[in-house]
């Protein structure tokens, strides 16, 4: 278990962070990456403990997540249901896989690829809205070959998860919206994931000595709060302008981390 002597001050904004990130989870997906965020620009830490404590926090917002869109029926059809399992099953191995690459990521690179993907993706969905185009494309999860493609997008997912420390949500919700998943179960469906990509990422890097429980449980606890704060906000919103935040927010993210 890694201790940590941050100042007060330090502890306060990261407590902020965190639960502002937990609002981010459950309304827009991808909450969770300003936890990581804050991790890798606000501390000297290493990336590993950057991705590996991040991950660790995301087990329990996973969980309270799903409870909370499960409740709101988003998990309710079958069609969900099968979609949520796919993703998180072709996730696990992915997952794993990216928190054992993580090990050989110097700190900058790791920087670059996090700012990389947040832009790249935010770019995405700000474009496609702004042209009005059709999702990419729409899989069948009745058929074998859209459950295999679906499979495939989970496993991917995985990795980049897990080895750039951020939630399920923060690349599932952008994904699935692509693919023409309604915003609201993009986000219900991203929860389900998080949860297995958190616990086979963090699993791979407490193997490595690479998650401090102390701080895990400083941002936990507001992470939590705020996702269930979220998950009410989310009720309340158009889901057409929450895509569009979506975008823009990680659009505007991506720079600042390639730094």
């Amino acid at each position: 278990m890694l201790g940590f002597a941050f100042g007060f001050r330090l502890l306060v904004l990261l407590v902020a962070i965190a639960f502002i990130s937990g609002i981010g989870i459950t309304t827009l997906g991808p909450g969770g990456i300003f936890v990581t965020i804050a991790l890798y620009s606000l501390t000297s830490v290493s990336s590993g403990v950057v991705a590996g404590t991040a991950q660790a926090t995301f087990i329990a917002t996973g969980f309270v997540g799903s409870i909370a869109y499960a409740y709101s029926g988003e998990l309710t059809s079958d069609h969900t249901r099968i979609m949520a399992l796919i993703l998180s099953v072709s996730s696990l191995i992915g997952a794993f896989l990216g928190a054992y690459l993580n090990a050989f990521v110097p700190r900058p690179i790791f920087g670059l690829l996090l700012g990389a993907v947040a832009t790249l993706t935010g770019a995405t969905i700000i474009y496609r809205e702004a042209r009005e185009l059709r999702p990419l494309f729409k899989l069948k999860t009745t058929v074998w070959q859209g459950r295999v493609g679906l499979g495939i997008l989970g496993f991917t997912l995985g990795i980049a998860s897990g080895l750039l420390g951020v939630g399920g949500p923060v690349l599932a919700v952008p994904a699935l919206v692509l693919i023409d998943v309604p915003m609201l179960k993009a986000v219900a469906i991203a929860q389900v994931q998080s949860i297995f990509i958190a616990l086979f990422a963090t699993t791979g890097y407490a193997l490595q000595g690479d998650v401090s429980l102390p701080l895990a449980t400083v941002i936990g606890i507001p992470l939590l709060i705020g996702t269930l704060t979220g998950w009410k906000v989310a009720h309340l919103i158009n889901p057409a302008k929450l895509k569009v935040a979506l975008g823009f927010i990680l659009a505007a993210v991506g720079p600042y981390l390639a730094l």
